[in-house]
């Protein structure tokens, strides 16, 4: 029987010869490609991992708006994604000459203290000065043996081995990051290079957005300050405000304060919120408060008829603004005072009674303004004892959007009543820093304190 051309010499029954020699050389062959073949899979599976932490860490630098933590925070990924032991993120002067920041990450407290206090943070000589001279990637496998080295301090942790970069924001060089010893003892290589110059650059750009946000925020807290008034002295009554932005960039809020001594010697104060965060928004805010201000010293009605006339007024308006507020009138009352207000849709005021006891003066609401006119709106009264303290605010202070708004306000009552002994102006400034709401929205407040007290 012919055989097949597809049958094997085994298939057939006949043994062939064979050389051992030739089968171990290919089983050596075949142990080689495997390892290689097993050193460039796992060369891949960490140039993938070391990608994915890159392209991690640039997300998560880029996420901080705020400059010192974003610093930091560049810091700290580099010498995660390189695994080296110390790290440090030097900036610039103006001039480029010399650091005038220093950010190390790596050395215990203690010892950052304790060279800090003996020879102060680093102003760019030796070898990080050949950086600042020479802004391109610097691998050092030796520091001492670098022509530029100029050594370490007393007390300095020994360090050997050295891999910097340049950070730029529109092409100056705002500063070097600084890495050394990797964790393995090994020196530095072209992929650790390569990935410290990526996010060097990724820095560059969330350096920039951090002073961008800084600049806009500032910008705008500055022009919504510039709206808002100078309290005047209503002695024998001292009074106290306090604005603060929202954490969202170029935010600007309707939020406003007032307080004024009208003609018949009443003191008057007011809190108020207008929807919106923008531009229209403080314009609105502005004009609100400026109308009010016309109808308070034209007519002396009670809080509820000036705040129906204001809304009358705004209603004249192309688009109304809606706004919420709480306005207040203190008044002479037998051998005391007493506190008339009226309210649009705003939160309640709060009154710390001379012991520092907290209570919400608990009305109904009327609607916000520019809203309806035709609905009624009523004026509540209630006393103010010697000493008492009188709180309005608007609702960036409670309010936070994982928790109910009672939350808000129990935590602000009783936060304020902790501090009630304090000097008014600190008092406010204690509320706002201290404050329950999620910074989502601006913060005022304002206050007002009855005499008959030491406190100020």
């Amino acid at each position: 029987m012919r055989k097949s051309l597809f049958m094997s010499e085994e298939d057939s029954g006949h043994s062939a010869d064979r050389d051992p020699s030739g089968d171990a050389a290919s089983s050596a062959w075949a142990d080689e490609s495997l390892l290689e073949i097993g050193t460039q899979l796992a060369e891949l599976a960490r140039s993938q991992h070391r990608l994915q932490s890159l392209l991690a860490a640039m997300l998560s630098i880029s996420r901080d708006l705020d400059l010192p933590a974003v610093l930091r925070r560049i810091v700290e990924s580099a010498v995660d994604l390189v695994d080296a032991r110390y790290g440090a993120l030097g900036v610039l002067d103006e001039e480029g000459r010399h650091l005038v920041r220093f950010i190390p990450v790596g050395l215990p407290p203690a010892k950052k203290e304790e060279l800090a206090a003996s020879a102060g943070f680093p102003r760019g000589e030796g070898l990080l000065g050949h950086l600042i001279r020479h802004p391109e990637p610097l691998r050092v496998a030796d520091i001492a043996a670098h022509p530029s080295s100029a050594g370490f301090p007393a007390g300095h942790p020994p360090m050997r081995t050295l891999l910097g970069a340049s950070i730029r924001v529109h092409q100056r060089v705002y500063g070097n990051l600084y890495l050394t010893d990797r964790r393995d003892g090994q020196a530095f290589d072209e992929k650790d290079e390569s990935v410290l110059v990526a996010l060097a650059g990724a820095a560059g750009v969330a350096i920039e957005n951090a002073r961008l946000f800084h600049q806009v925020r500032t910008s705008a807290e500055h022009f919504q300050r510039l709206l808002l008034p100078s309290l005047p002295d209503l002695d024998p009554f001292t009074t106290a405000a306090v604005y603060r932005p929202a954490n969202e960039p170029g935010h600007l809020g309707g939020d406003w304060y007032d307080a004024l001594l009208l003609p018949d010697g009443a003191p008057a104060v007011v809190i108020g919120d207008v929807a919106g965060h923008d531009p229209a928004a403080a314009a609105a805010m502005s004009q609100t408060r400026s109308m009010l201000r016309a109808l308070l010293y034209d007519r002396l009605t009670p809080p509820d008829a000036i705040l129906a006339q204001l809304d009358r007024t705004l209603h004249t308006l192309a688009c109304p603004p809606v706004t919420t507020t709480c306005l207040a009138r203190i008044e002479p009352h037998r051998d005391g005072w007493q506190l008339r207000w009226s309210t649009a849709g705003h939160l309640p005021p709060l009154l710390l009674a001379p012991d520092g006891t907290p209570s919400y003066l608990e009305a109904e609401p009327d609607l916000p303004l520019g809203v309806d006119t035709t609905q009624g709106r009523h004026t509540h009264t209630h006393p103010l004892p010697a000493g008492s303290t009188l709180v309005l605010f608007t609702d960036g202070l409670v309010e936070h959007h994982e928790r109910p708004l009672d939350a808000g306000l129990t935590a602000l009552a009783e936060r304020a009543g902790r501090h009630a002994y304090q000097p008014l102006a600190r008092l406010v400034r204690t509320i706002a820093r201290h404050h329950p709401g999620d910074g989502r929205d601006d913060i005022a407040i304002i206050a007002l304190r009855v005499p008959g007290d030491r406190r100020q």
